[in-house]
């Protein structure tokens, strides 16, 4: 079932697919490497002239790491089809939710996402287990475009329903559904064991240093496990989380989540590429989703790599960047083009005519967020980014609460995201305009093969 509205029938949707294409594969956003990202492209019929309600919802907030949506308020967060007036996501099909890798990584990297992480708050291992299984089940109906369980209507009428209802009609809008495990389920901050995995840890699961220029908030930081949801339509990726969060409820708790919009960066490099808060484009050589070798070599966790419950998986580190918006749009169109090494209207390398030359590292100034973060500049290494632009209001001061809700999937952090950050941190001239507010590491496992398997199996047998 690909196009059809989410509906309470239960016949087909547990069963796994047969056959799945690298559709498990999206964009994330990096650190700061500019030159690291392809575009996505958006069907025109999944767009529209006129917000509609759950158009508007996505708004609120979203995610931007260094380059977002493209500053202009609904043209960056909706398309336009001429007179087409249908909802963003009526012609969202449904991704297979099983397959070798989680979907969500390498998949094309849709408009709108929900992130949430959670604190497990029961002790008891089973429960936990319990919870996966049952997140699984829900996760793989949801992604499908069904109902949770027996549905929000129908059932006994002095009963809650097992689906909060503000999904149905709605397409599946090519929901995916990602599952992390942070440190901190290994270990607690007072170093117990809770649940029998300290010695299942990863060595690349490590705890993110504070780098030069952080401001880290403890409260949108870190996270026992992680759910990253993303469609075409926000009301689609709310429901989702509800969804877990409520069937959750006594076993886990969300420590934190973002909502985000205008997708920064894309794994689809045939496509527009999309901008940044800031106004560039961002992510102009991302790995593509269909690049198998640079997904062998750069994202996905090989024999050797690490343990084997996560052979297949990969790393996702999750940044909220604030952007200093107000003093950028103070600054001299030139500045903001050495700043980032790329022109803002083509979005090509300082001296060259087109976006995707070969940038000229040498002609950027030695600060410049393309020389600093480019692959030449860090011994080969890339990442897979997935980042969002996010719009959390003002703070106090009527300044606005917006940036890059960075997302980066690697097979390893000591090698990817930790040395190039650390680089960006000390000498990017970026560093000016935007400040790291929040942090979280996650191992990402494998998919999920078929109806029998859950979230985190191979971790907890």
């Amino acid at each position: 079932m690909t196009d059809q509205p989410r509906t309470d029938d239960r016949s087909t949707s547990d069963q796994p697919a047969t056959d799945r294409p690298d559709i498990d594969q999206s964009a994330a956003d990096q650190p700061a490497t500019d030159d690291q990202s392809a575009t996505d492209d958006q069907p025109a019929a999944a767009r529209r002239t006129v917000p509609s309600r759950r158009a508007l919802l996505g708004w609120g907030g979203a995610g931007l790491a260094l380059g977002a949506a493209a500053g202009g308020g609904a043209a960056a967060a909706l398309g336009n089809s001429g007179d087409d007036t249908q909802p963003v996501a009526d012609s969202g099909a449904a991704v297979p939710f099983y397959g070798a890798h989680q979907a969500g990584i390498s998949t094309a990297v849709q408009d709108r996402l929900h992130f949430a992480a959670f604190d497990v708050t029961t002790d008891d291992r089973d429960e936990l287990i319990a919870l996966l299984k049952e997140w699984t089940k829900a996760a793989a109906r949801m992604t499908q475009g069904h109902a949770v369980g027996g549905g929000a209507v129908g059932g006994l009428a002095e009963a809650p329903p097992d689906d909060t209802g503000e999904a149905l009609g709605l397409k599946p809008s090519r929901l995916t559904l990602t599952f992390g495990v942070g440190p901190s389920l290994f270990k607690d901050k007072k170093g117990k064991d809770r649940f029998g995995l300290a010695g299942r840890r990863p060595e690349a699961l490590v705890d993110l240093p504070v780098f030069p220029g952080d401001n880290l908030d403890a409260a949108r930081s870190g996270g026992d496990l992680c759910v990253q949801a993303c469609a075409d339509d926000p009301q689609v990726a709310v429901h989702a989380i509800r969804n877990l969060a409520r069937i959750g409820m006594g076993k886990v708790a969300i420590r934190w989540s973002q909502l985000g919009f205008g997708k920064t960066s894309s794994t689809t490099p045939d496509a527009q590429t999309p901008r940044n808060m800031m106004g560039f484009k961002d992510g102009t050589r991302n790995i593509a989703g269909t690049d198998s070798a640079a997904l062998d070599k750069h994202v996905w966790v090989g024999a050797k790599a690490g343990p084997e419950w996560l052979v297949g998986g990969s790393y996702l580190v999750a940044r909220r960047i604030r952007m200093h918006i107000e003093t950028w749009d103070r600054t001299s169109l030139k500045e903001q083009e050495d700043v980032f090494g790329r022109t803002k209207g083509e979005g090509a390398p300082i001296g060259k005519p087109r976006e995707r030359d070969e940038p000229l590292l040498k002609a950027m100034l030695p600060t410049a967020h393309v020389r600093l973060a480019h692959p030449d500049s860090n011994g080969g290494v890339r990442i897979l980014r997935r980042g969002y632009s996010f719009t959390d209001g003002t703070d106090g001061l009527g300044r606005l609460d917006a940036g890059l809700f960075f997302l980066a999937y690697q097979r390893d952090v000591r090698q990817g995201f930790i040395p190039v950050q650390q680089k960006l941190a000390r000498n990017d001239a970026l560093n000016e305009y935007i400040q790291h507010v929040g942090s979280a590491l996650f191992a990402v496992p494998p998919g999920v093969r078929g109806a029998d398997d859950w979230w985190g199996r191979a971790l907890f047998t």
